[in-house]
């Protein structure tokens, strides 16, 4: 008769007991006394009705023998400084622990690992064959949890490790002066990596964490990928009108926009942030059809020398002047009368980065450095200019 099916209820017929630590290591005190068989089952009428046996299985059996114990890192620790003195004194003087405690965590590490790992003599102390391989092991994983434990000190830590600023052409020359000297002075630990590209490219290395932080012209164009991009204005600048020296505009402070509705503009290439700014500038003083392209030029460098060859005119940001028009006495410029156009130059970060309390303590130093130059500083909640020459930036 099987015991589920006995009327009586038997000791055992509540289920098997549990294997505990106490049924495992010492008699169970619960059960009936009486003979057992070796084969490890009870005797008839013994522990269930009708005598029905249960297996040795079910009742007293030794949980499974554990594998090897974790080390600790203090066990790592005093192994890798005996191993490295074979010598207890100096090794528990290295790592500021007592001797007593430094030989009782090498033998935890030893009883942990299941393997010898020292041969104790009373004038030396000797690496066993299992202690030479475990102990350049222990070593690499001491310098692993170093670096893991400064990686975390550098991300907690602002303005250390690494920062991939991308930087427009038409900032890049003009204000990275200025940047760097800041970073030099102010963030001595700061690794700065400058990338120098326009604004599309900008926008997908910072989409892609290709980089981290970005000094550019603002607004951005959405369509760009500039809609998860938070931006931190830092100034803003007037556009100068540049000319040939013989112009009748040179030196002027009081030059209507209009006016350009006749001149021979000259524009950067396609997909540069001022080519679009002056064609803003173009229509905003009526000129519909925008300015004859016969000639471009890649950089500002280039545009100046064309300027000075007498082919045209052109509009620089003011914080370029002094770099772009002071080697070559055949230029001149001339300054629009108020409102002027204007360009706002900004840092941008992916919205919700973690670092963006650093970038903003970077935005409000650099904002700062930055009011030596012919700029206008602005705050984060100040309104963009009325009179901006940059409708979306492509550069």
């Amino acid at each position: 008769m099987s015991p589920t099916s006995h009327p009586g209820p038997g000791p055992e017929s509540r289920g098997p007991r549990r294997a505990d630590h106490r049924a495992s290591t010492a008699p169970d005190r619960r059960a009936a006394p009486g003979p057992q068989h070796r084969s490890g089952h009870r005797a008839p009428g013994q522990g269930e009705p009708g005598g029905a046996r249960i297996p040795h299985s079910r009742v007293g059996r030794r949980p499974a023998a554990a594998g090897p114990r974790q080390p600790s890192l203090a066990q790592l620790r005093a192994f890798a400084a005996v191993a490295e003195h074979l010598h207890f004194r100096a090794a528990a003087a290295e790592i500021g622990m007592s001797q007593p405690a430094l030989s009782g965590a090498v033998s935890a590490l030893e009883e942990s690992l299941g393997v010898q790992l020292l041969e104790r003599t009373t004038r030396k102390v000797l690496l066993s064959p299992a202690g030479e391989r475990l102990a350049a092991r222990a070593r690499t994983v001491l310098d692993a949890v170093a670096e893991l434990v400064e990686e975390a000190e550098a991300v907690r830590a602002p303005f250390t490790g690494t920062l991939r600023l991308g930087v427009i052409p038409t900032c890049a020359p003009y204000l990275l002066p200025t940047v760097l000297r800041l970073v030099h002075d102010r963030y001595p630990e700061l690794d700065l990596q400058v990338h120098e590209e326009q604004t599309a490219s900008l926008l997908d290395g910072l989409s892609s964490g290709r980089l981290d932080l970005l000094l550019l012209a603002v607004p951005l164009d959405t369509a760009r990928g500039a809609g998860a991009v938070h931006c931190l204005p830092l100034f803003d600048e007037d556009f100068v009108l540049v000319l040939p020296r013989d112009h009748e505009l040179a030196g002027r402070a009081d030059i209507a926009r209009e006016r350009l509705r006749q001149l021979p503009l000259l524009l950067l290439d396609e997909g540069h942030c001022l080519r679009d700014h002056a064609l803003d500038v173009c229509r905003e003083a009526g000129r519909t059809d925008g300015p004859p392209v016969t000639t471009t030029a890649a950089g500002l460098s280039t545009l100046v020398q064309l300027v000075a060859g007498g082919m045209g005119v052109t509009l620089l940001p003011r914080t370029a002047l002094r770099v772009e028009t002071a080697r070559n006495d055949r230029l001149t410029t001339g300054t629009f009368s108020d409102p002027a156009p204007t360009r706002r130059v900004a840092l941008a970060m992916r919205t919700g980065t973690a670092r963006q309390q650093e970038f903003e303590g970077f935005a409000d130093a650099l904002r700062k450095a930055l009011a030596q130059l012919p700029v206008r500083p602005v705050q984060p909640d100040d309104p963009a200019p009325t009179a901006t020459a940059c409708g979306t930036a492509a550069d």
